[in-house]
Formats: C-alpha cells, sequence, structure tokens
C-alpha cells in the first residue's frame, strides 16, 4: 500500500498551494531516501521492522512569500540581551568560542520512528511489475462497482437530479399543469379590466389555474429517480513469478547468502503489493526441481550446474499451470554464471525459442565472491550468453553483486517504476 500525504489545512497568509504541494513531494522523497539508505545497513528480516530514520533539517522548512529589498532594524520585545547590530547565533547551536568540537547542543537532523508497515510502504513505494498488461476475470475477489440504471427507491446520496428534472417536467407536460407566464398573464389582464362580469369570468379562470397548479406538484414522489449500482466481475492482472536459483556447488555460502537475500526481498515485495501474484520456486543443480519456500530459502543442496533443467522446468509449469495468453509470466534467475560447457547451447534455445517469448520480464543476477577482482573483470558463459540475447532486444535484465549492501540498490534498479509508451507519448 502507498502512503499518500494528504494535507487540508486552509492556506494561511504569505502561502500558496503550489509550494505546499512542492513541499510535500520534497518531503516524501526525503523519507524514501532515508529509508532506502537505512535498509542497505541492515538484514532482510530486520527491514520488516520498521524503526528509525535520519533525514537532514535543511530544506524541511516550508516555503513562504516574504518581502524583498529595504533595511528593517529592530528589536523584538521582550529583548534583554541584543542590541541593534548584534550577530544573532544559529538556533541550536552554541558559538564557536563558547564550545570546542564536539560540544553544544546542536541538532542538524530530524530523527523519528516508522512502524513496520509505513517502513514497507515506503521502501516499496516506487517499485512495480513491468508491463502488467495481460488481464482476465478472476474468480474470486473480483467484484467491482458499476452503474446499472435507475431506480425508484435509494439511498438520498444517489438521488439523479437530472433524471428526477427530466420526468417531473414530462409528467408535467402531460397533464397541462399551468405555467407561471400563464397565470402571470391571467392578473395582469385582471388588474387591467374594468368591466366587472369579464373581471368576475377571469378571477373563475385564475382560481381554477391556481387549483390545477396545487392538484399537479412540480415534483411528486414518482419522479424521483436514484442511481442504481450492481456488483459485477472485475478484470484483474495476474501473474507467476518464477524464482530460479543455482543450489550447486560453485555456489559458495556467500554467493547463496546473496541470491537468498534477493528472493527474499522479491517475495516481500510481491506478497505484500499484489494480490493475485503466483510465486513458484525452482532451484537447480544438474537436476531442476519445484520445492516450497522453506525448502527454496533453507533447504540444503549440492551437485553439478546444469542451467538448462531450470529453464526446462519452467518451461513445463508453464505450459501445465500458466497459460501465457492469461497470465504475466516473469522470471528472476541468481546464478554465479557457472554452467556446464556442453549445456550453453540448450540453455539459449530454451531462452530464445520457450521461455523469453511468453516472458513480460526476465531479470539476471549474478553473484560473486566479496571483493573478487576477477568477478568485476571477466564475464562468465552465462553472463556472456544472456548479454547477446539482451542486446538481440530480449525482454532481459541483468545486474551483478558481490558485497551485501548492493543487494538493495539492485533490487530498485530492476524493479523501479518506469514510463510506459502511453505516459511517454503524453504531453
Amino acid at each position: 500500500m502507498a502512503i499518500h500525504i494528504i494535507d487540508r489545512r486552509l492556506n494561511p497568509g504569505g502561502k500558496s498551494l503550489e509550494n505546499r504541494q512542492r513541499f510535500l513531494r520534497r518531503a516524501k522523497s526525503l523519507v524514501q531516501g532515508a529509508v532506502k539508505k537505512t535498509s542497505q545497513e541492515r538484514d532482510i528480516k530486520d527491514v520488516l521492522e520498521g524503526g528509525e530514520v535520519t533525514i537532514p533539517l535543511d530544506g524541511m522548512h516550508e516555503p513562504r512569500f516574504r518581502r524583498e529589498g529595504g533595511t528593517r532594524d529592530m528589536v523584538l520585545p521582550g529583548n534583554k540581551k541584543f542590541i541593534e547590530g548584534d550577530y544573532l547565533q544559529r538556533q541550536g547551536q552554541g558559538s564557536a568560542k563558547d564550545s570546542g568540537p564536539g560540544e553544544g547542543d546542536s541538532e542538524d537532523a530530524f530523527r523519528f520512528v516508522l512502524s513496520r508497515d509505513e517502513f514497507v510502504d515506503l521502501f516499496l513505494d516506487d517499485l512495480e511489475l513491468p508491463d502488467l498488461a495481460k488481464r482476465k476475470i478472476a474468480q474470486t475477489e473480483s467484484e467491482g462497482i458499476q452503474r446499472a440504471g435507475y431506480t425508484t427507491s435509494g439511498s438520498p446520496a444517489n438521488i439523479s437530479v437530472s433524471r428526477t428534472v427530466k420526468l417531473a417536467l414530462a409528467r408535467r407536460i402531460a397533464l397541462k399543469r399551468p405555467r407561471k407566464d400563464e397565470v402571470e398573464e391571467l392578473e395582469a389582464a385582471i388588474e387591467a379590466c374594468t368591466d366587472e362580469d369579464e373581471r368576475a369570468e377571469l378571477v373563475a379562470r385564475l382560481e381554477k389555474l391556481k387549483a390545477k397548479t396545487k392538484r399537479i406538484p412540480f415534483i411528486d414522489p414518482l419522479d424521483i429517480r436514484y442511481r442504481r449500482y450492481e456488483k459485477v466481475p472485475r478484470p484483474v492482472a495476474q501473474a507467476v513469478m518464477f524464482c530460479l536459483m543455482d543450489v550447486s556447488g560453485s555456489m559458495s555460502e556467500h554467493m547463496k547468502d546473496l541470491a537468498k537475500r534477493f528472493y527474499m526481498l522479491l517475495y516481500v515485495f510481491l506478497k505484500r503489493r499484489y494480490k493475485h501474484v503466483e510465486i513458484v520456486f525452482i532451484r537447480h543443480t544438474d537436476r531442476a526441481e519445484e520445492v516450497d519456500e522453506q525448502t527454496f530459502f533453507y533447504g540444503p543442496a549440492s551437485g553439478g550446474t546444469l542451467v538448462s533443467s531450470a529453464l526446462q522446468a519452467m518451461h513445463e509449469i508453464v505450459r501445465e499451470r500458466f497459460s501465457p495468453a492469461d497470465w504475466n509470466i516473469y522470471a528472476a534467475q541468481a546464478s554465479d554464471g557457472d554452467n556446464s560447457y556442453s549445456d550453453g547451447e540448450l540453455t539459449g534455445l530454451l531462452l530464445t525459442e520457450k521461455i523469453l517469448p511468453v516472458c513480460q520480464f526476465f531479470a539476471y543476477l549474478e553473484v560473486g565472491e566479496s571483493g573478487g577482482s576477477a568477478f568485476d573483470l571477466s564475464d562468465s558463459s552465462l553472463w556472456t550468453l544472456y548479454e547477446r540475447l539482451r542486446n538481440s532486444g530480449a525482454p532481459l535484465s541483468m545486474r551483478k553483486v558481490s558485497e551485501r549492501s548492493e543487494i538493495f540498490p539492485v533490487f530498485h534498479d530492476l524493479f523501479q517504476r518506469r514510463e510506459t509508451a502511453q505516459e511517454k507519448a503524453a504531453p
């Protein structure tokens, strides 16, 4: 759930709505930046616990209009310390000659505590699954509200004024209710009439018109119509995320820890932001298996490496359970880049012909040893293969990490909200 700041205060003197909205956006961006910076220093499980964040005081003052120019000398009432021409200390700080380095009670930052939900919502606010386009009538949790005509009973809040007035006008015309101008013309004729017999006749006609006006009200209860609403199935975007993790012998404990941290973030992100997202966990050595969440994150495994086994398992699951016509299909793969030399051709074939054609987005995370220069200087066989596919236009995004602190920036980079083609084309 995204956090929205709503300021319902009236604009005080010297301030404008535009400046206030700009200030609120700046304040929210500072808080989000502080949350992301704090997240880099935490374990994954600690991200869900909220906690204290710090933002700078500079720029947190709401803008206001002030007069420019001229000289203003004043001494405020109650002053017993300063005289005209003295320089005032910065509020909250002692003078340099009165306190040494690290002394004094200055305050350069604003600190506050976020709850668990507030922290996670701010952390995930600018993230989304890209190209979530395919929609289907869901079987559960799919009720929406839509207009369904009018009814003669309902809540006063749902009265349709336009329909009610239209029906009332039609009824008055059908029953020939006297118009106001007719009554006024007859009254004027009575005032101008001098013949007593003719005047009596006109008065009788006037009384008859007034009596008919009372019998035919301007709006009758029969005219009142209420807007009617009904619940209907609502199209929702269904998505499935395949988590493919290499757990072979070439993956050290540090590499596995980086991969699991990435997948834990992905799991939290999907569960918090989307109701209709399935998560399929697949881990592989020289063979792949679909496992549950507990086994995926904590089950031990080791062996050789065949990346094609994970891709083949994903293809079979998609074919059996997730029709590409109805489901938005995503995949996130984590590996050290190692793969059997004889498996490279089959891996590329599965990606180009089976996996990428049905995927909305495929994210590849390559993990390496901490501080390893070889990881940064040379590309693995798997990285080279994926880079060639990406350069040919495949919906594939690739990143490398070797330190824990890099997981959060890389995760945000992969799943940050991007402008759609319609948004880019809009003026």
